[in-house]
């Protein structure tokens, strides 16, 4: 095929397509939700995709795809394989037919994310292969290849992309996609599949038995490669090795790590050619450790010494400067940047006409003295509105508000969570709570789709991945059950609606659930859907910035008077704080 300018998650999701991919499955999780997002909506082969409600499911589906012998996929990032963790480790005991690939996506420096954990440590944690591509064009090559991989040694391998492969953009000549197709077909074989303890115990013997064979196959397949040219190297993987390469002195050994395990025989012999080697990776110091292990008497520069970081990520001068700590000399230098004074600090913000924001107003509102455990989704933003105190990990708002209840603290406690992420592990939250007796407030902040990762669908959305229609699941109906009795649902748009359901949930003891609904603003936008938007009188406004507090990025300040710019979506909400009635409907006096 011709030369194309691609984005990274697209070579990737091309990829699987040329390895005869035939079941995919994922939940999206920034920098990975692209690659089911293009998969779902490509038209050059036939086969199964789906977003799942959670990680885990999304693993377990795909992993018993490969068990009925065909080619699956599991994507999420790298928190998401958190959740997935459970059948990720037992997979490896019980291997697979067809070749199963989980794509775990990393986020050195935390664009997207609450932490920045390292995939890596997952696999060799659960002893299956790590292909860590350090290109966008390799991310394609190590991505078709990792199935193949899978098949030959019965394993799940990890694919781990991080930001800066999943969405970068690099000439690429992709392949010809695959048109054979596999039928699933499940062969009953307890001894592999029942992980009980008398099974368990013969399958991590032949789990181990794999580990050196493994190692030794990613150097005879080129994965892992290196090239001795003086008494002074660098071992380096992942995108870091792109940087090494561009900054490689004359002389100076390099040897590139490109999938795990790493073969320790191969390693020493690279290792004890050199007076000094400096290891070169993002996160943590796996391939260094590997290192430190092997070397006798060569000098170790990296993480554990100082020479690099443990956090972020790198980049070539970052690079650079590291290799003038240890001696090198690089191959060309960076000036120092000085950052620009006194430029204006422009936070992340919900948008304008978000119904998530007239919520957060009225908690702020009714529980002006509470406590306010939230959750991973568009709505953290709500921390600029003060009404976002926790944030950990999908679902957790509503646990970790039970925790707080429990411990004795007096004060009211108000949970913040979206309906995708109630969905995801909220729902078992609730349960435990209502259970063991909380009394506290839950608002599900239903705005009908996945938002924050790219709109992607949820059951709570009507449609399915591929956009076949689907029954919505009752949120209502799913609260109740888990024996919640009293729910209310309001719409985000009706500040009086909103406040009053919250002041009666105040007032009751137990578990009290207000959904408050309002679908995405960018949705309707997309769907066509437009309201007539707001101005301010300016002989009405007294500048009492009641509005401004609000914090809609469609509100202006100037002159010591309001004003309403083109963002307005006409949610209304600012017209019905104003106390002199200034803010109304374009046209109306």
């Amino acid at each position: 095929m011709a030369t194309r300018y691609m984005l990274g998650n697209e070579v990737i999701a091309h990829a699987c397509c040329e390895a005869n991919i035939d079941f995919a499955s994922g939940y999206p999780g920034t920098p990975s939700s692209e690659v089911i997002d293009i998969l779902r909506t490509q038209d050059v082969r036939d086969f199964y995709v789906e977003w799942s409600v959670n990680e885990k499911v999304a693993l377990e589906n795909a992993l018993a795809a490969a068990w009925t012998g065909i080619r699956s996929l599991a994507t999420m990032k790298h928190v998401g394989l958190n959740v997935a963790a459970d059948p990720l480790m037992t997979s490896a005991y019980t291997g697979v037919t067809g070749g199963l690939v989980i794509l775990s996506a990393d986020d050195p420096y935390a664009h997207s994310s609450q932490n920045e954990q390292d995939s890596r440590r997952y696999a060799l944690f659960a002893k299956i292969p790590c292909l860590d591509p350090a290109t966008v064009r390799e991310a394609g090559t190590m991505m078709t290849e990792a199935f193949d991989l899978s098949e030959e040694f019965g394993l799940p391998v990890l694919f781990r992309p991080t930001t800066r492969i999943c969405h970068s953009k690099s000439d690429v000549e992709p392949g010809e996609v695959g048109t054979d197709h596999r039928t699933g077909h499940f062969e009953r074989n307890p001894q592999q599949y029942v992980v009980i303890p008398a099974h368990t115990r013969v399958l991590h013997k032949k789990l181990n038995e794999k580990q050196a064979p493994l190692a030794h196959a990613l150097v005879e397949k080129g994965y892992n490669t290196a090239g001795v040219k003086g008494t002074i190297g660098i071992v380096a993987g992942g995108i870091a090795a792109s940087y090494v390469e561009e900054l490689l002195p004359e002389g100076v050994s390099f040897a590139k790590i490109g999938a795990y395990p790493i073969d320790l025989e191969w390693l020493a012999a690279f290792v004890g050619q050199h007076e000094v080697i400096l290891v070169v990776e993002e996160l943590s110091p796996v391939i260094e450790e590997a290192v430190r292990m092997v070397a006798t008497d060569t000098v170790i520069h990296g993480k554990m010494d100082g020479c690099l970081p443990y956090e972020g990520e790198l980049d070539p001068a970052s690079v650079a400067s590291a290799m003038e700590r240890a001696g090198f000399i690089p191959a060309r230098t960076f000036p120092q940047v000085t950052p620009v004074p006194d430029i204006p600090r422009r936070p992340p913000i919900l948008c304008a006409g978000c119904g998530h924001r007239s919520v957060f107003y009225a908690i702020k509102r009714v529980f002006k003295d509470g406590i306010y455990p939230s959750d991973i989704g568009c709505y953290t933003l709500g921390i600029q509105l003060g009404v976002v105190d926790t944030t950990i990990c999908m679902g957790a708002s509503i646990t970790v508000g039970s925790g707080i209840v429990q411990s004795g603290e007096e004060r009211d406690v108000v949970c913040t969570i979206g309906d995708s992420t109630f969905l995801h592990t909220g729902v078992q939250g609730l349960l435990n709570a209502v259970y063991n007796g909380a009394n506290m407030t839950v608002v599900i902040l239903d705005n009908r789709i996945t938002a924050m990762t790219g709109h992607q669908p949820n059951p709570n959305t009507g449609a399915t991945a591929t956009g076949v229609e689907t029954p919505p699941v009752s949120l209502e109906a799913i609260c109740r059950s888990c024996g919640v009795t009293y729910v209310e649902k309001v719409s985000s748009y009706d500040l009086t609606q909103c406040l009053e359901a919250l002041k009666t949930a105040k007032a009751r003891k137990g578990v009290k659930v207000i959904i408050a609904y309002q679908p995405c603003v960018i949705n309707e936008r997309r769907a066509g859907i437009r309201r007539k938007t707001f101005t301010v009188d300016p002989d009405a406004c007294t500048g009492c910035k009641a509005c401004v507090r609000f914090g809609c990025p469609a509100i202006e300040f100037h002159d010591d008077k309001a004003s309403i710019n083109a963002l307005c979506s006409g949610c209304s909400v600012c017209a019905q704080i104003c106390p002199t009635g200034a803010i109304r409907m374009e046209g109306k006096r």
